[in-house]
Parts: C-alpha cells; sequence; structure tokens
C-alpha cells in the first residue's frame, strides 16, 4: 500500500516512491536477491503544491548525544535549516542532552553518517513524519569530490599506494573495476580521474627503497542506503547480485565534460 511504482521517460525507467530510504533499499535487496540488475538515481523528497505554492515534509528528529558532542551537533542540523523545539538533559543521567527539532525530509539525507562522525558513534537518533510547510531553502549537499576510474582492470596496491594522499577508496586490491566508476572520496571538492589499475614495471632496474611494502588503507564500506545518500545527480548506484557499486551517469569522460556544459552538474 505504501509503494507507488509510475512509469518513467523510457521504456525500462520507473519512478518508485515508498516511506524512506530503508523501504526503498528493502526492495532493491530484495531484487537483487532474484538475480535482477539495476541502477537507481540519487532518491528525493516528495514535495506538494498548496495554493500554488510549493512545501516539503517536515520531520521530528530526536537527537540523544553527549555533553561534550553538543556543540557539533548543533552546528551540523542548523545547516540543514533544523528548528529546536526541545533541549533537556536526558532522564537519569547529566552526561548525555536530548534534544528534538523539526527538520525537513531533504536534511536527512546523509546525516546519519555525518552524525556519527561527530560523535563518534556515540549519538542515539531517529525521526518520524510530522507535517507538510513550505519551502525552507536550500541544504549544502555532499562537500567532497569523488576519484572516477579512468581504464577498466584489476585494483592494483601499486595504484593505490601511489594515490595513498588523494582521499579514501571504496576499492581493495584485486576488485575489478571499470571505466567511470566511484572509486573513492576526494580530499577536496572536486572529482577526479584516477588509473587504480596501474601495474608496476617489471624491469630489472631496481633503486634502494624502491620494493617497501605498498601503503593501502583501509576501504570505506557502504550500505545500500548510504550509497544512496551518498550519491549525487550526476550518479548511479548499481546492483547486481555479486556487487554494488557507485558511478558516473556517463562513463566516458568526454561525455560527462560535454553533459556539464549543457547542464551545469558537476562531473
Amino acid at each position: 500500500v505504501a509503494l507507488r511504482v509510475e512509469p518513467g521517460q523510457a521504456a525500462d525507467e520507473f519512478v518508485i516512491s515508498g516511506r524512506g530510504l530503508m523501504h526503498l533499499g528493502i526492495l532493491l535487496e530484495n531484487m537483487r536477491r532474484e538475480d535482477y540488475e539495476v541502477c537507481v538515481g540519487k532518491p528525493s523528497v516528495i514535495f506538494r503544491e498548496k495554493d500554488g505554492r510549493r512545501q516539503e515534509p517536515i520531520e521530528r528528529l530526536v537527537v540523544e548525544c553527549p555533553v561534550d558532542c553538543q556543540n557539533a551537533v548543533m552546528s551540523l542540523l542548523g545547516n540543514r535549516r533544523s528548528e529546536m523545539v526541545k533541549m533537556d538533559s536526558k532522564a537519569g543521567t547529566s552526561d548525555y542532552i536530548h534534544m528534538e527539532l523539526m527538520i525537513p525530509s531533504r536534511g536527512l539525507f546523509g546525516l546519519n553518517a555525518r552524525m556519527l562522525t561527530a560523535t563518534q558513534g556515540r549519538a542515539i537518533m531517529h525521526h518520524t513524519f510530522e507535517h507538510y510547510e513550505l519551502m525552507r531553502g536550500s541544504i549544502p549537499g555532499r562537500q567532497a569530490g569523488v576519484m572516477i576510474a579512468t581504464d577498466s582492470g584489476t585494483v592494483t596496491p601499486y595504484a593505490l599506494d601511489a594515490l595513498y594522499d588523494r582521499g579514501i577508496f571504496f576499492i581493495k586490491p584485486g576488485d575489478e573495476v571499470y571505466e567511470g566508476q566511484v572509486v573513492g572520496e576526494h580530499c577536496k571538492d572536486k572529482d577526479i580521474p584516477v588509473n587504480v589499475s596501474k601495474a608496476k614495471q617489471l624491469t630489472n632496474v631496481r633503486a634502494a627503497g624502491k620494493d617497501d611494502s605498498a601503503r593501502v588503507r583501509a576501504p570505506r564500506i557502504l550500505s545500500l542506503e548510504a550509497q544512496l545518500e551518498y550519491i549525487q545527480e550526476d550518479e548511479l548506484v548499481e546492483i547486481t547480485p555479486k556487487a554494488i557499486r557507485m558511478r558516473k551517469r556517463f562513463l566516458k569522460e568526454n561525455d560527462r565534460r560535454r553533459a556539464a556544459r549543457t547542464t551545469g552538474v558537476r562531473n
């Protein structure tokens, strides 16, 4: 009853509406286990028009966090157009703060991961739909860019070692990647192409210190729901029976540049 499926712009495209990311995630996970292969775009909230004005859903967000994390949590929520309704000490303890806020549903996308980072995993958070209100303005999206694979092949430790300072990877040595796949998060706010399948030259010329073990940072493993929150408008989540990956809508670099010139979307 809570799921609505509508035809999209193409014959093999559908618009699916549900009750939150978890609801959609369960549907996609069941499809994956039944050997379906799909690509999913960035989810969005359901707006409505009333008296000619656009309205958005507002949710009541309840957060319980340690006192020493209060400033970080309030700064994080303040950037997402939230309004404080209630704040007091948690019953039975003075070490935790209980906060209730009204926040647009748009502001909940990507909030869980940032909340865990800001509180070192010590926060408790839940939310429920409250009502519709007029639009509250823009909400900042993902601040970091991504690293995009330029070649298809097998990931090598040698290539990841050369890119060690560029950011955090979503892949590990031995994984298969393809051109246009999102393989990591860049430490800066722009996307960069990288070659993660580059192999070491097998010559008999060696220099002192060149044969040390490669530095490979542990990959960040994102769940299906976390990937749906992470992607931007020009990206997709590719769901297959054996893997869940993030990719660009346009796999070729020239196609992404052409799309960026015509639509203004960051590539």
